[in-house]
């Protein structure tokens, strides 16, 4: 069952496509229900019609990439003709020169690792090895051991669920859902003992005398409220028929010491509350806070006595019918996703999408530089950094090619110009300069499989979430310094994380425990918004829905002045806290000035965590990328997904939650895991 909050907006995708032109998405707020995507409408000039009625771009017609869930736009292509840089698979489709044998089928016949057309090479990928508390799933990832056989398939092949004997419990523990058993006695205590909390579902007791027509003796027995001071005993002990309590109006006498309305009953009498007020001690009414449930509003929240009042910061207006901040000035948005080869482009609301970057090898973490209209993405297969301008995206720069292994995060700080990313082989976590001209290795200790990345520039943090054993999200400043762990219960498999500037939260997705959460960037106000294994079956990516337009005219280039190497801002811990620190490349240290560097091997910044044994997990899920601020909420379940608002300072505010799971999305990510 999933759960919302009330200020969070629920949609519900009812086509298993990626929001194509049969596609049914509703947003509701509240009480406020509205169709985005509804109508079936005729393809237009610039698209093409599938037999199934579906419409795709016609640049996706006869690109060797079936986009058409039944295949029809690559259904009468001829017969391709590759270029001199590209290599021709067997089944005719062209592949860049590159990809052939580099120990991945990117042929769908594999024909681009064939030993006949590899000579000197294998094209075979080296054997998967595994960690002892991991178990290898026949499609060549790493899980954890301890999901082998407990009811959720989390190989991408379902192997980890292959030949599992069926689970038992002894006659005085509980099954759980997943297989796993726990002490009987806990069933139904209030605390959620089984991973899946399936201890605690069902667990509504009835009571012999529930429901507002019913009486309870006090000798035990039940009988019909409506005979209860009817004249008649019908309670052994005549507890029905109190001589002083039937007919007596106790609301005539001060109020029934009630503060607020005093209701009379046949028996005695009540207190009751109006809205926004609950009932204390019995007869007096308190205020009800609203606004410490920190999803109320959508930016700011006022109190007030029986209610509250949303309000907007500047730069936003507060729609009064869905008491969600827009953005006053600001064209449309638009999202950035993977998928694979390719960075796509498609406007918020349309059922369409362009290619902005093509030719890729594996792309699986996106950001983008609002400041500078400038994309970042990571390339997993030729471990490689990229970057582009939005204005010109076919001519990609390189940014870091070197001492880097698995980029599965990748983060932008639009305020300094500085670029971070994890790397879950190397486990570590680093800055550079936006050219790459400047790096730093910020985090080598106590990291296992660190998956994806969030910094918040204006106050000089950076958070990230690691899947290792145990899994953990984490923060610490943009110079690695006061290192926290703020989550390290109830989470498994976090993968996508993202932050809303303006209300200080980050939201996550965790794909084992199929959950959207929310908490504090202090560690406060721990939510679950959404659990539910239909809807979350495997995400892996989310976003904040929009630029903070106001906040951004703030966001300008720092350009602090006497580091000799790499000038990195400082968390603001407290008022006393320095706006920046020096640092210098891996290879030297700092000199006694701080400011300088000096031959010698540079230690990164101590941590307050101690390391963990080191980990492993699957190499196939993308990462969260997002826009600055705002409150919408985007999920991607195979895909790399990151949101420019057209690139500029623009914004809208509503927290609006956006589940995107689809068949093409899936379609990839198995192709990519199958690769």
């Amino acid at each position: 069952m999933a759960q919302t909050s009330r200020a969070a907006v629920n949609i519900t995708v009812s086509s298993s496509r990626l929001l194509d032109d049969t596609s049914h998405v509703q947003l509701c707020l509240r009480w406020f229900c509205s169709c985005v995507v509804l109508v079936l409408k005729n393809c237009t000039d610039e698209e093409f019609r599938c037999r199934s009625g579906q419409c795709v771009s016609l640049a996706f017609v006869c690109d060797s990439e079936s986009d058409c869930e039944d295949g029809s736009d690559e259904g009468s292509c001829p017969v391709p003709t590759c270029s001199p840089g590209s290599f021709q698979c067997n089944n005719s489709v062209c592949v860049p020169r590159l990809w052939a044998c580099d120990g991945d089928a990117d042929c769908a016949d594999g024909s681009d690792e064939w030993p006949q057309n590899c000579p000197g090479v294998t094209g075979q990928k080296p054997q998967t090895v595994c960690r002892d508390h991991e178990f290898l799933c026949a499609s060549g990832e790493c899980v954890h051991g301890s999901w082998r056989c407990d009811g959720t398939g989390d190989c991408a092949d379902g192997s980890d669920e292959h030949n599992c004997t069926a689970p038992t419990c002894r006659p005085d523990e509980f099954l759980c859902n997943d297989g796993s058993c726990v002490p009987g006695m806990r069933q139904c205590d209030g605390n959620p003992d089984c991973r899946d909390h399936s201890d605690e579902t069902d667990c509504v007791t009835v009571k012999a005398c529930a429901g507002p027509g019913r009486f309870q003796c006090r000798s035990g027995e039940c009988i019909s409220a409506d005979r209860v001071c009817d004249g008649q005993r019908d309670c052994s002990d005549w507890s029905d028929e109190p001589l002083k309590d039937c007919n007596t109006n106790e609301c005539l006498t001060n109020n029934g010491g009630c503060s607020h309305t005093c209701s009379d009953l046949k028996m005695g009498y009540e207190c009751v509350c109006p809205a926004g007020f609950h009932l204390i001690n019995r007869t007096h009414c308190e205020d009800v806070d609203e606004c410490a449930d920190a999803d109320r509003c959508t930016q700011i929240c006022i109190n007030l006595p029986g209610s509250f009042r949303c309000d907007c910061k500047d730069g936003f207006e507060l729609d009064h019918m869905t008491k969600d901040c827009k953005a006053v000035t600001g064209s449309g948005a638009f999202l950035l996703f993977s998928t694979r080869h390719e960075v796509r482009k498609m406007a918020l609301g349309s059922r369409t999408y362009t290619a902005l970057i093509g030719q890729q090898k594996n792309v699986v973490a996106l950001d983008v530089d609002v400041h500078n209209d400038r994309i970042f993405w990571s390339d997993l297969s030729l471990q490689k950094i990229y970057s582009a301008a939005a204005a010109d995206p076919a001519h990609p720069s390189t940014v870091i090619d070197s001492g880097i292994s698995r980029p599965e995060g990748l983060a932008v700080d639009w305020i300094h110009g500085n670029i971070y990313w994890t790397d879950s082989k190397l486990q570590t976590i680093s800055v550079a300069t936006a050219d790459g001209s400047k790096r730093k290795t910020l985090i080598s200790e106590g990291l296992q499989k660190p998956r994806a990345i969030v910094v918040d520039p204006q106050n000089n943090f950076m958070f990230w979430t690691d899947w290792g054993e145990p899994a953990r999200i984490e923060k610490s400043g943009l110079n690695g310094a006061d290192r926290t762990a703020l989550v390290t219960q109830d989470i498994a498999w976090p993968n996508g994380i993202t932050l809303d500037v303006l209300s200080g939260r980050l939201y996550w997705v965790d794909s084992k425990l199929h959950t959207l959460s929310s908490i504090g960037v202090n560690g406060d106000g721990r939510h679950t918004l959404i659990q539910d294994e239909q809807k979350l079956g495997h995400p892996l990516a989310l976003a904040v829905f929009e630029v903070r337009g106001a906040a951004a005219e703030t966001a300008r280039r720092v350009q602090c002045g006497g580091c000799e190497f790499l000038c990195l801002p400082a968390p603001q811990i407290n008022t006393h806290s320095p706006k920046y620190t020096c640092a210098c490349p891996d290879h030297m240290t700092l000199a006694a000035d701080t400011r300088t560097c000096v031959s010698g091997v540079n230690s990164t910044v101590p941590s307050r965590t101690a390391p963990r044994r080191s980990g492993s997990k699957p190499d196939h899920h993308t990462t969260q990328t997002g826009s600055r601020s705002g409150q919408s909420i985007l999920l991607s379940d195979a895909l790399t997904l990151s949101l420019s608002l057209s690139l500029s300072l623009s914004l809208s505010v509503a927290v609006c939650l956006l589940v995107v799971g689809s068949m093409l999305l899936w379609r990839h990510w198995r192709q990519f895991v199958s690769s």
